[in-house]
């Protein structure tokens, strides 16, 4: 008999189900859905159940170095912050690095979507490089979501559910509003 075989003798209906969803959940390098979750079953249960097991498991991971989290696409493991410091002596290349601009371009993207080049340029005060444009298209952050029907029909950008799952939020809700990083802007001056 074979091990799978006898780990479905061993683990019949739910256990084995949550076992299956927390392999796939280590071994995917990228978020998974509650419909793809949901695949990996042949009698899938309804989104209640499978958030219940995926709680479950979040919870059986508590105080360890990697966690379960819930981001825009989906759910997955990652380190937790405190342990990065760790693993950036294991692999020590440096993440890339961004001009102000292409943050500031980010942000106003992120905080006033959708938006034309021309909003941008205007909120920033000076012209937007089609470089800081490419650079976030590059990275799955920004994406052209349609035009505006003004003369010219400029295209508009909003931000990715890339961008979400990269800063680990579930919605754009989740940024710091502008309010909060003005008075951390003056806390810090």
């Amino acid at each position: 008999m074979s091990e799978s075989a006898e780990l479905r003798r061993e683990l019949p209906g739910r256990p084995e189900l949550k076992i299956i969803l927390e392999t796939a959940l280590l071994t995917s390098p990228e978020p998974l859905s509650l419909s793809e979750l949901k695949m990996l079953s042949d009698e899938p249960p309804d989104n209640r159940e499978l958030e219940s097991m995926l709680a479950e498991i979040a919870s059986d991971w508590q105080g360890r170095g990697v966690e379960l989290t819930k981001v825009a696409t989906g759910w997955r493991f990652r380190a937790r912050p405190e342990m990065q410091v760790y693993l950036d002596r294991l692999n020590p290349q440096k993440p890339p690095r961004y001009s102000r601009a292409v943050l500031e371009t980010l942000a106003i993207i992120a905080y006033h979507q959708p938006v034309t080049r021309g909003d941008i340029e205007e909120i920033r005060g000076v012209a937007v490089s089609s470089q800081i444009l490419k650079t976030l298209e590059a990275r799955g952050w920004i994406e052209v979501i349609g035009t505006r029907d003004t003369p010219g029909r400029p295209e508009l950008f909003a931000t990715t559910r890339q961008l979400l799952d990269d800063l680990n939020l579930r919605t754009l809700q989740e940024l710091p509003s502008l309010q909060e990083m003005a008075l951390q802007q003056q806390v810090d001056t």
